[in-house]
């Protein structure tokens, strides 16, 4: 609807794709069971689409969807379907004025760390489809070269399938003032944002005010810092309002190479935040480390799986987009390089103080490309006071045998610890997944791949170990 009032909606041109991608899975314990492991065969069929706007330079939209449909046969034969969407969209309304972002996602989500982790085709026992999205109109005004302005409000909700946790409405007002170039290496500014959730008839209030300043010290080297306040109305055993500060520093040697770190005290504690990135011509490392107040509707919406791509700007040059939350490319001809997979959690309820760690590289060397990833991520739940915590590292190479075929091998340990508070047992689970696979375009509207899959999981829970090996034959069509 934003997209039709736009001004330069009548230039849009749209791309449709239809496509079609089937899968036939063998696996031998389809119900990951300790006790009673059962065969089964999983059929699936998703018709989709992928639809994009091209020629606007003031619009730009993209939608992917999907309809999953799963025939079982064996271990108590079901059949199901899932919806899957992922969408993104801007458009300036009025010239260097008046913006609207606006994004929409439906998936299968994990339940509760405690349960099966396997994806909803295979066995949808601890999954629900969830469907978060978010509107987002805001203003940009340049006073000059004196500072520069903005304010953004933003309505975003969840939707949790079989209510496995609270549906969220939440109402969110952002406003900044920021120096401009009249101030050389000093910088400035002034901060406000509100955030009001409710759950179900529970509201909670995340209100902030703060100010900033900085100096560049060198043309490669700053520091800053920031004071402020929260004002929160939350359930909580250990407090909810209070000042705070950080100081920190930035650090950009190249072009290529960036750091920025800070350090400070919020009424929660002493808090951190990482955040770094090197690119060479045949790698891309990243790093972040950030803490704040959250729960499980924002989580979703800033702790996703992100991707890294080249794209091709209009004069030439090439754009690097990194952070990118979509499954699909930013653009037709982006090249991916590389990013970064989200921390695995549930959906638990209530507030939490979330402390959370992601780091990884990928290089690519003749026809062999390496990544490494590793994530921690921990939640202190502020009405019961007590923390869970997963930890992942996982490694993948992919060997390109000919221009049409591609040897893929994953490696992926994940670790998880639930303490008795949130859970009747405490757990501690280790659950490692083996994938080798062969992936081949048959021509350009027609690939195809064959996988095998092994998962092992270890507890300290006798009936959650359980072992499961799987063969999955795939074929992917577009039109």
């Amino acid at each position: 609807m934003v997209l039709a009032f736009a001004p330069a909606a009548h230039a849009l041109d749209w791309r449709l794709e239809p496509t079609l991608n089937l899968s036939a899975t063998y696996t031998d314990n389809v119900h990951q069971s300790a006790t009673d492991p059962e065969d089964a065969l999983i059929l699936s069929a998703t018709p989709g689409f992928t639809l994009r706007s091209e020629g606007s330079r003031r619009v730009q939209a993209t939608l992917q969807y999907g309809l999953t449909g799963v025939a079982r046969f064996g271990g108590g034969d079901s059949d199901r379907f899932f919806h899957n969407l992922n969408a993104v969209g801007k458009a300036e309304l009025v010239e260097n004025f008046l913006f609207v972002d606006g994004s929409a996602n439906i998936s299968q989500q994990l339940i509760s760390l405690l349960g099966s982790p396997a994806d909803a085709t295979i066995n949808n026992s601890n999954r629900a489809t969830v469907g978060t999205y978010s509107i987002s109109p805001y203003i940009q005004k340049r006073f000059g070269s004196f500072a520069n302005a903005l304010v953004r409000y933003t309505h975003s909700a969840a939707i949790f399938e079989n209510d496995v946790a609270p549906n969220a409405n939440v109402d969110a007002l952002a406003a900044s003032l920021a120096s401009g170039p009249r101030f050389g290496d000093l910088s400035w500014g002034l901060n406000y944002s509100i955030r009001k959730a409710n759950r179900n008839g529970v509201d909670t209030t995340f209100e902030r005010a703060s100010a900033t300043a900085g100096y560049a010290l060198t043309r490669k080297f700053r520091v800053f810092g920031t004071v402020g306040e929260d004002r929160n109305d939350y359930l909580s055993a250990t407090g909810t309002s209070g000042a705070f500060y950080s100081a920190g520093f930035g650090w950009s040697p190249t072009r290529r190479t960036s750091i920025e770190a800070s350090a400070g005290e919020r009424y929660f504690g002493r808090t951190y935040s990482l955040s770094g990135s090197h690119r060479t011509r045949v790698s891309n490392w990243n790093v972040s480390y950030a803490e704040d107040v959250s729960d499980t509707s924002q989580f979703m919406l800033t702790n996703g799986t992100v991707y890294d791509y080249f794209c091709p700007a209009p004069n030439g040059d090439t754009l690097v987009i990194t952070h990118w939350q979509f499954t699909f490319p930013p653009g037709p001809d982006c090249i991916p390089f590389g990013g970064t997979p989200g921390p695995v959690f549930d959906l638990r309820n209530g507030v939490f103080i979330a402390k959370t760690l992601r780091g990884g590289v990928s290089w690519g060397i003749s026809k062999v490309t390496y990544s490494l990833n590793l994530t921690d991520s921990k939640r202190l739940y502020t009405l019961v006071n007590a923390e869970d915590e997963t930890q992942s590292l996982g490694a993948s190479a992919a060997y390109r045998m000919t221009a049409q075929t591609t040897f893929n091998s994953t490696l992926t340990f994940v670790r998880t610890h639930v303490p008795a508070p949130l859970a009747v047992i405490a757990h501690d689970d280790d659950l490692i997944t083996l994938s080798l696979g062969l992936n081949r375009r048959f021509s350009d509207k027609l690939s195809g791949a064959l996988i095998f899959r092994r998962t092992q999981r270890d507890s300290n829970v006798a009936a959650s170990n359980y072992e499961e090996n799987s063969v999955t034959a795939t074929a992917n069509m577009r039109f």
